[in-house]
């Protein structure tokens, strides 16, 4: 894989990563939901007038586009994988930007299935 198929793919991951951000972000700010037949326009109304939620989706947008760029120019069984370092980058922001806990034992999980991301690529 050159850099510029890394740089599709990688920048395909951050992307989805920050959409992921931004819509607990989003979510952070409308509260729980809790839907029901009589407040399901409301609350849609509300979750879609919300920037990060905006925001979030607009990059779920963009990375797709940019993901299949990555895939034209890469085998799906090297690509997929690689989507493992979300989980790293979601971590970190989610600790860093919305003050969520980062345990012991989420760090030790998420160590495993990088472990078994390398092994992957490496078969």
């Amino acid at each position: 894989m050159n850099a510029a198929t890394f740089g599709f793919i990688f920048a395909g991951i951050c992307l989805n990563a920050v959409a992921q951000l931004l819509l607990k972000a989003g979510t952070n700010a409308v509260g729980a939901i809790h839907l029901t037949p009589e407040n399901w326009f409301e609350i849609g109304l509300k979750l879609a007038t919300q920037l990060p939620i905006i925001g979030g989706l607009a990059c779920y947008m963009i990375s797709v586009v940019v993901w299949i760029i990555g895939l034209s120019r890469v085998d799906v069984t090297i690509a997929y994988p690689l989507l493992s370092l979300g989980y790293i980058i979601n971590a970190i922001g989610a600790w860093y930007f919305l003050g969520e806990v980062v345990s012991a034992q989420r760090i030790l999980a998420i160590t495993v299935i990088i472990i078994g991301v390398i092994l992957l690529a490496k078969s």
